[in-house]
This record gives C-alpha cells, sequence and structure tokens, in this order.
C-alpha cells in the first residue's frame, strides 16, 4: 500500500505566497488539504477546502504553512499545539508576547521559524555570523542595506533584522542594544560596534539584501536578490516536508538545510 501524502494547510490561502504555495505543494507531491482566508471565502482559481477557522483547517492537516500577520500568531500558536499539528511560520515582526507563544507552541509541537525560506538567505545569513565573529565591530562598520516592493509596510525587513541578528551573535551582543536604523538629520558620528540598517522601497523589487563590513583599508559585502517570491514558496515546502517525524521543538531554514551548528 502507498504512504498517505503528507497533507499541508496554508494560511493565508489567498496572500501572494499563499497563492504560490497552493501550487507548490502539490508540485511537490504533498496534497493540498485546504486553508484560511480573511473572509473565509474560496480563492478563484484554488481548489481546495477554506476552512472556518486554523483550529478546523489544523484537524485536517499534518502540516500548517504560515504566511499571515504577527496578530494572528497567539491564536494560531494555540490552535496548532491543541491539535499536535506541526507548523511552518514565515510571519515577521512579532512581539516579545508573540514570539513566547511560538516557543511555548514548540514545546509540544516541531515547529520551523524562519524571517526567509529563501536557501540562498539562510547561507547569507549564516557567513554573516561567521564573519563578524572574525571581524570586531572595533574595526569593521557592520550595516545592512534591504530594498523591496513600494507596497511593503514594515522597515526593516523581518530578513535584514534576521541578518542584523546573526552579525550579533557573531559579535556575541544584543541587536537591540546596537542597532542604528533610520537616520534623519544630525545624528553625530556613528556610533563603534554599531550595527546600522537602512530601507529602500520601490517599484516591485521583490527583495535585496546586503551585510556590508567595512573597515579603514577594505570591504565585504555579502548580497542576495530574490527575483521571484516562489523561492519563499518552495523553501516553506521544504521545510514542511522536513518536518515530518521531526520531534516537539523550535527549528529554523539552517536546520531544514541539515547545517552544522557551530560548536
Amino acid at each position: 500500500m502507498d504512504a498517505q501524502p503528507l497533507r499541508i494547510g496554508i494560511a493565508g490561502l489567498g496572500g501572494r505566497v499563499g497563492r504560490l504555495l497552493a501550487e507548490e505543494v502539490p508540485s511537490d507531491g504533498a496534497m493540498l488539504a485546504g486553508g484560511t482566508t480573511r473572509n473565509g471565502q474560496p480563492v478563484a482559481g484554488i481548489d481546495c477546502p477554506v476552512h472556518a477557522d486554523i483550529a478546523e483547517l489544523a484537524r485536517h492537516c499534518d502540516v500548517v504553512i504560515d504566511f499571515t500577520h504577527a496578530d494572528t500568531v497567539v491564536p494560531h500558536a494555540a490552535a496548532l499545539a491543541g491539535t499536535g499539528t506541526a507548523w511552518v511560520l514565515g510571519t515577521t515582526g512579532l512581539s516579545p508576547v508573540q514570539q513566547q507563544a511560538v516557543d511555548t507552541a514548540a514545546k509540544q509541537i516541531a515547529v520551523v521559524q524562519a524571517a526567509n525560506f529563501s536557501p540562498g538567505v539562510t547561507l547569507v545569513t549564516r557567513l554573516a555570523r561567521q564573519m563578524a565573529a572574525v571581524l570586531p565591530g572595533s574595526d569593521y562598520d557592520a550595516e545592512i542595506l534591504e530594498m523591496h516592493h513600494r507596497q511593503k509596510v514594515d522597515a526593516p525587513s523581518g530578513t535584514a533584522l534576521a541578518m542584523g541578528r546573526a552579525v550579533a551573535e557573531g559579535r556575541g551582543i544584543r541587536l537591540e542594544d546596537h542597532i542604528e536604523s533610520g537616520r534623519d538629520g544630525h545624528t553625530g558620528p556613528r556610533a563603534d560596534g554599531a550595527i546600522g540598517f537602512a530601507a529602500l522601497r520601490g517599484g516591485q523589487i521583490v527583495g535585496e539584501h546586503s551585510v556590508i563590513f567595512t573597515s579603514t583599508h577594505e570591504q565585504i559585502s555579502l548580497t542576495h536578490r530574490s527575483f521571484d517570491r516562489r523561492v519563499y514558496a518552495t523553501g516553506a515546502v521544504r521545510a514542511a516536508r522536513w518536518l515530518q517525524g521531526r520531534r516537539n521543538g523550535l527549528y529554523d531554514m539552517e536546520d531544514v538545510l541539515g547545517l552544522e551548528r557551530p560548536a
């Protein structure tokens, strides 16, 4: 007897990434078990059940992929933990309370949480952490530059913040204590050890991120450009597939890619 296909549900079926996920799930050989939408109505062109809420969706799935909104994270965490359904979470901009809800759910279910599901972004972020560990803030200024489409509402982006967090981790500091974002006017000289952010918006750019280390004598840049947001959908489906049979816990895309953790 053939094995039952992985049943994947999509929270936010009608969103940009949600629509791509609806294509990628069956292309991967998994079953599109349903989704949720803001108005509870079906999405034109997507043939799958639309469930009334996240708990009902979870009862029909092995894993739910979630690219919705930070405001939904707490109820989604409770619902998925309650049904024992694995969770792939790509929502960014979480408050400490919302992140705590994710951490608590991960004690009961397997969760892959990432600011970006692109393999390339995952590798750039890892390299940024490694470089920051050997390029001290006293000698190398770290700046993160990102550009997105004109409709994006948050800045810096979740991916940029994840890269900044990686730089901070490499240097053994807290990003919150060293972040410089949105400089304007007479700001004075750049603070030693600061991690700077600049956000650009325009057109329909999917996503561009650069981590730049600059000293008095040299500059090193790590740059990633996304040409199609489908890369996020394929990465999320890969994460959902990877979650099969995993024990409860909080994972990220480095785990999905099989990258060894530094000692």
